[in-house]
């Protein structure tokens, strides 16, 4: 009688082949998976915490670094740091090192150092008026190289993982694989806690060089974006001293922009009123709106090129008159007639970021589809003033895009600055933007405060007005219109009636619209109110203007022109709709091939 079989040491055959997928998938999880997971995971959090950004603060140069502490610290150097809770999540923070601060401060009295730093008075309170500008430029900027660091650090990753591997060979990988398989959530846990530990330990500024004094809230910022925010050092008595300075300004800014903007939607709701009451049915067939059309601004007085000669009066001008605008007759409307594009023209903001609520309130209440900003957005076109061009590119509704020429006081790198910020910069090409061709280039000549008027390229303002008219004259779609910043450099387009229009700015008092050559020339005047000798921050030294234009799709003209000015006591004027000049009949209508002029 033979024996019984000793029970098997082999795994069921039904449950080997039901364990068989589970362990395939933990050994791909483990190859492929969870080595990608700890790439990744390491990757971004030595991206974040390690991200770096050269920008502004205010008017000084600084470097900005994410830290882990929770803590926004501005450091000065030797006057101490001013310290504010962060707004980031996780425990991220931000050290801003300003990179202008001498250490010969520390060897001055208190009198000498607000003396030495009095000149930034200009700089601090534009920070203060438009500081969410700054933000979201060093928000940009460190999430893009936060990204660029995390996916170069991953790719790093990437390579040392591949080889490994080789190194390692195909068995030694399946043994290693087959005995971590067991542990896999230990492991991956294991992985999330060290990725998250070295992510502290790597962040751009370590613990000890971060400032340890002792710090005390300054009530100076009470009622402002940096309120609560804490000091050390000198800083504390050089801001209770000249930081109150800075404060009364900024609110004193605040405060007139305030009721400017609020005059604005008083004044434009009159204005409406007026408008509504003049095309009642039982009103005349013809609108007349009270207003002056400013004096026109002679070519000889463009060519001059001349920037603040003639300063506008204290506040602005609305004498009554009778002034035609045109209204179509029954027989000329139908149903397929489009709606006028609507332009908001400023010009020679010169930094003036108080204006930019007002700008957007204008925007909002006209239905502007297009801003056209006719240059000199900034004061001296240097890299601190990169807030002042994200406060104006912020100032545009959503889905309204802005074109700007820039100015001789602007740079090639404020301009790309302003790009970035979502601009459309004008490079001598025609653009489109909806639906107006417009053609214009940034400003031969560069402004600096301190050295004068050069030229910023080796192309002279003729020869730059020529390759315009070129341009314009060759395009088989025509130009609507030519957006410069000094009024001459259009001069050789509108004398060969290649553009029917041209805006500009540069002179800051307005001029026109005038017939010039075969076209139409407006030149605006300053939206910061600039005037000769003044500061363009704080509250206006001089009027303030924007011009609404209508540009109808349909014939390719302007229908019309409409000023709005603020004045040094914040009241605003909303000017009338005056007609724009009548072009000849060849340049109302859509350009075709065979009428372009050959040169």
């Amino acid at each position: 009688m033979s024996e019984p079989s000793a029970p098997s040491e082999r795994t069921p055959e039904p449950l080997a082949e039901a364990t068989e997928p589970a362990r395939g998938r933990r050994s791909r999880w483990l190859r492929v998976g969870l080595p990608a997971l700890v790439g990744v995971l390491l990757a971004v959090v030595f991206g974040v915490t390690t991200a770096t950004a050269d920008l502004s603060l205010g008017p000084h140069q600084a470097r900005y670094d994410v830290t882990t502490d929770s803590q926004v610290t501005v450091d000065l150097g030797p006057l101490g740091t001013l310290e504010l809770d962060s707004p980031l999540p996780l425990t991220l923070g931000v050290h801003v090192t300003v990179e202008e601060i001498p250490d010969s401060f520390t060897a001055v009295d208190a009198a000498t150092t607000l003396q030495a730093l009095s000149g930034d008075l200009q700089g601090y309170l534009q920070f203060f008026a438009g500081p969410q500008a700054t933000v979201h430029d060093a928000t940009q900027a460190l999430l893009t190289d936060a990204a660029r660091r995390a996916i170069g650090a991953f790719a790093l990753l990437a390579a040392v993982w591949w080889g490994g591997r080789w190194l390692m060979g195909q068995s030694r990988r399946e043994e290693l694989a087959g005995r971590l398989a067991p542990h896999a959530r230990q492991v991956t846990g294991g992985v999330l806690v060290v990725s998250l530990g070295l992510g502290v330990l790597t962040s751009s500024l370590g613990e000890a060089a971060r400032p340890q004094p002792e710090a005390r809230v300054s009530r100076v910022f009470d009622g402002t974006p940096l309120e609560g925010a804490r000091v050390t050092g000198r800083l504390g008595g050089v801001i209770d001293t000249y930081g109150g300075y800075v404060v009364d300004a900024y609110r004193s800014n605040t405060e007139f922009y305030d009721r400017a903007e609020s005059a604005l939607h008083v004044a434009w709701r009159e204005r409406e009123e007026l408008l509504e009451q003049a095309e009642a049915p039982s009103g005349p067939s013809v609108r007349l709106d009270p207003g002056v059309p400013a004096p026109d601004v002679t070519d000889d007085a463009a060519d001059e090129g001349a920037t603040a000669d003639a300063t506008p009066s204290a506040t602005p001008s609305a004498s009554p008159s009778a002034t035609a605008s045109p209204t179509p007759t029954a027989s000329e409307e139908s149903d397929e007639e489009s709606e006028p594009t609507v332009l908001l023209v400023v010009s020679d903001l010169h930094c003036n970021v108080g204006m930019a609520p007002v700008i957007r309130s204008l925007a909002e209440l006209s239905q502007a589809d297009v801003i056209l900003d006719a240059g000199d957005t900034t004061v001296n076109g240097t890299a601190v003033e990169q807030y002042c061009v994200t406060t104006f590119a912020q100032a545009a509704p959503t889905g309204v895009p802005i074109v700007t020429s820039p100015g001789n006081h602007d740079s090639r790198e404020t301009s790309a600055m302003y790009a970035r910020a979502g601009a459309t910069v004008l490079s001598g090409d025609v653009v489109e933007v909806a639906g107006l061709r417009i053609l214009g280039d940034r400003d031969p000549n560069e402004t600096r405060i301190g050295a004068g008027t050069s030229s910023a390229d080796v192309e002279t303002a003729s020869e730059m007005g020529a390759r315009l008219a070129e341009t314009a004259c060759a395009d088989p779609d025509g130009v609507d219109l030519l957006l410069v910043h000094t009024p001459r450099v259009g001069q050789a387009a509108l004398d060969e009636g290649c553009v029917p229009a041209q805006v500009s700015g540069h002179l800051h008092r307005r001029g026109g619209p005038s017939m010039t050559g075969e076209g139409v020339r407006y030149v605006s005047s300053s939206t910061a109110g600039a005037s000769l000798g003044q500061a363009t921050v704080g509250p206006l030294n001089g009027v303030a203007e924007m011009t609404l234009l209508r540009f109808d799709p349909d014939s390719r003209r302007i229908l019309d022109y409409q000023v709005v000015q603020v004045g040094t006591d914040a009241s605003v004027v909303v000017g009338p709709r005056v007609a724009w000049p009548s072009l000849s009949p060849l340049l109302t209508r859509p350009r075709s091939p065979l009428l372009v002029p050959f040169n």
